[in-house]
């Protein structure tokens, strides 16, 4: 995995890249096929902006969130991601299980 971290308005301090980092670790534990992560901290006025752009095979998934703390919008971040990079892990298990059970069940039919 090619982890990609930058910052706009904000210094990316080694403690963020770190924290970055371990976070990511927890959506490779889930799902260990994916290619690039591009993750983006940025600040605006009050807001601490977090979005990541993750590449797996066939898809892109974009997330973003923001709160008033950065480490905060990391986790929401992480979570967010964790949530969708599950549900496309689902997604391809149901369509490579679901054309086998229909098949078993035709069988059983006759």
């Amino acid at each position: 995995m090619n982890l990609n971290l930058t910052g706009h308005h904000v210094e990316v301090t080694p403690a963020l890249r770190d924290y970055v980092t371990t976070k990511m670790s927890r959506i490779t534990r889930h799902f260990d096929h994916i290619i690039d992560v591009s993750v983006i901290l940025s600040v605006e006025k009050l807001k601490q902006k977090a979005e990541a752009n993750v590449h797996v095979k066939g898809r892109d998934i974009f997330v973003e969130t923001d709160s008033a703390d950065m480490y905060a919008s990391i986790d929401n971040l992480v979570d967010k991601l964790d949530r969708q990079i599950l549900r496309h892990k689902e997604k391809g298990e149901s369509r490579r299980n679901g054309g086998a059970l229909r098949s078993q069940e035709t069988d059983q039919l006759d």
